[in-house]
């Protein structure tokens, strides 16, 4: 299974450049849903079906984000990450876990040696309702704190409001704060309301220097969706054909059992190769999925159901 690899090179471009492939933005809605539509009909064969499980297992990002999360929930999630499965060594790791700054020091000292790693939201998650500074603070604070990975939120405000140049900007700013971190950037593609909007934000995100552009905060109804990720994939494309770097997605909010989760790899291995079948370039930040997965890892290889508690709480 691959390790997550460190990509430090910057996908950042111009303003005047990402400006250029938002003119080009006008996303078929019609073709849109008829592509989803016909790769959701796709099967795979049992011996795939177990590499494909074990694929999303690796790219989980475990995570808690409530008000009432302690060092033990730390405790108990980062420990399900770095083994998900106690009694199946051919069970690899999840990707990472991610947490509230204020917790990440407990998830590290947890994860030790382990390849899993740390991620952190910041810039005032999942609201992003404050100036630049106190983004800025929110983002340093958590990666003195040990964080490998950032995910923060666009600001819709600004998005909305037509003003993307701030929006670009204050990207450019949070991706400098975080040096050689991985910098995920949520875009809430629920809010967002349209295809059109979903694209021109990923190709925002993705020009201010993103190495990750993702569905959701997990904190509305309506979060992930199959045609979401398969326009952001399209701009994921679209911006390596530009610039030749390639950017990654993750995937969260609504995403609770394996056929669903199989069908995302199917829209991502369609749309932009093998490549990205790795927690390198696809996450999925469903901690609801994985025992799901587990289930189903565990029927392939015994034909025979697991009840849920048989898998350690995360």
């Amino acid at each position: 299974m691959s390790k997550i690899k460190d990509q430090t090179m910057s996908s950042k471009v111009s303003w005047e450049s990402t400006i250029g492939l938002l003119d080009s933005v006008k996303v078929d809605e019609v073709g849109v849903k008829e592509r989803v539509s016909s790769l959701s009909t796709r099967s795979i064969k049992r011996e795939s079906k177990l590499q494909a499980l074990n694929y999303v297992v690796s790219m989980c990002d475990l995570t808690t984000l409530e008000g009432e999360d302690t060092e033990g929930k730390i405790h108990q999630m980062t420990a399900k990450a770095i083994k998900p499965d106690p009694t199946d060594d051919d069970v690899p790791s999840a990707a990472a876990v991610c947490v509230y700054p204020s917790l990440v020091s407990t998830a590290k000292e947890i994860i030790g040696t382990s390849n899993v790693k740390v991620a952190s939201v910041s810039s005032y998650f999942p609201s992003g309702q404050v100036p630049i500074e106190s983004k800025l603070l929110d983002t340093q604070y958590a990666i003195d704190e040990g964080a490998d990975e950032i995910d923060i939120v666009i600001n819709r405000k600004a998005f909305f409001e037509g003003d993307y140049r701030k929006v670009f900007d204050e990207i450019v700013a949070l991706k400098e704060a975080c040096g050689d971190k991985h910098l995920k950037t949520i875009l809430e593609v629920g809010e967002l309301r349209t295809y059109d909007n979903i694209k021109k934000a990923s190709l925002i995100a993705l020009g201010a220097g993103s190495d990750f552009i993702k569905t959701s905060t997990g904190k509305i109804s309506n979060g992930s969706s199959k045609e979401a990720c398969l326009v952001m994939a399209k701009a994921v494309y679209e911006f390596k054909e530009s610039t030749g770097f390639s950017a990654g997605i993750k995937v969260a909010g609504g995403i609770r059992n394996s056929k669903d989760a199989i069908r995302y790899l199917i829209i991502i291995k369609e749309e932009l190769g093998e490549e990205w079948l790795s927690p390198n370039f696809f996450r999925f930040g469903a901690s609801s999925l994985l025992d799901d997965v587990l289930r189903q890892i565990r029927k392939l290889k015994t034909n025979a159901y697991q009840s849920s508690y048989y898998f350690p709480r995360g």
